[in-house]
């Protein structure tokens, strides 16, 4: 085991992503266990309201995430001061993350229908994360052989073909297909060559004169989300306590 973790996370200079992840992750699950609780009316945590202002946990995680931001610019890769870094910006935009609903709608969003985004989109960052840590690189580069690394044209063409494949899969209404996509080609492909999703810019463009088209994306659209809707729905129920 410490064999495997020099070799595949030390000695790559992993340690800082690995330490933000962790942090990432325990901040996250930390505040929904404390905001639990205080909506529980259960526990010594309360809201904190100086003056009668609620200061949403999105204020220090800020705070927290650009000073862990700077710190690792300032301290380069390795070192206490990269890793303390790396701890103060996972533990930041974990706190950030948890209230995205927030920042998004401009609103207190947190326990309704529109807060299940800030679940989701953590989710889906700390898997992109987990994917960086276990060797994968944006847009599939480290799919090159090393002769193709050395030609610089080949890298450049080869990250603006996966790029444009990620950005079709993303006008098709495939978000995560999209979003994954980028560590992960072959999904971001899968997501291109689809239908589209109905209410998609493609859709919108290019199935405006088409019935057939629209209507098999209707009942695909439909179906996929009559089958994963619900899963997701208990999963983002679990992980962020609602209901």
């Amino acid at each position: 085991m410490g064999n495997w973790w020099y070799r595949n996370i030390v000695e790559p200079g992993k340690l800082p992503l690995f330490l933000a992840l962790t942090a990432f992750i325990v901040s996250f699950v930390v505040t929904r266990v404390i905001t639990r609780m205080i909506k529980a009316g259960k526990g010594p945590f309360r809201n904190v309201t100086p003056g009668g202002l609620h200061i949403h946990h999105v204020v220090p995680g800020v705070l927290l995430t650009i000073g862990g931001g700077f710190g690792a610019v300032a301290s380069g890769d390795h070192g206490l001061g990269a890793y303390l870094s790396a701890v103060l910006f996972g533990v930041g935009a974990g706190l950030v993350l948890d209230e995205f609903a927030l920042i998004l709608h401009l609103h207190d969003v947190y326990w309704t229908e529109q807060g299940r985004k800030s679940v989701e989109i953590v989710v889906v960052t700390a898997a992109m994360v987990l994917l960086l840590l276990s060797g994968f690189l944006p847009f599939g580069v480290n799919d090159l052989s090393d002769a193709e690394q050395q030609d610089r044209l080949t890298v450049a063409l080869n990250v603006a073909l996966n790029f444009l494949v990620a950005l079709l899969a993303l006008t098709k209404g495939k978000l995560r297909m999209a979003v994954i996509g980028v560590l992960v080609p072959p999904i971001a492909l899968f997501g291109a060559v689809r239908l589209a999703r109905p209410e998609s810019p493609w859709a919108r463009r290019f199935y405006r004169h088409r019935p057939r088209a629209r209507a098999t994306a209707r009942v695909r659209a439909d179906r996929h989300d009559a089958r994963w809707t619900a899963v997701r729905r208990k999963l983002g129920d679990w992980v962020g306590g609602f209901g």
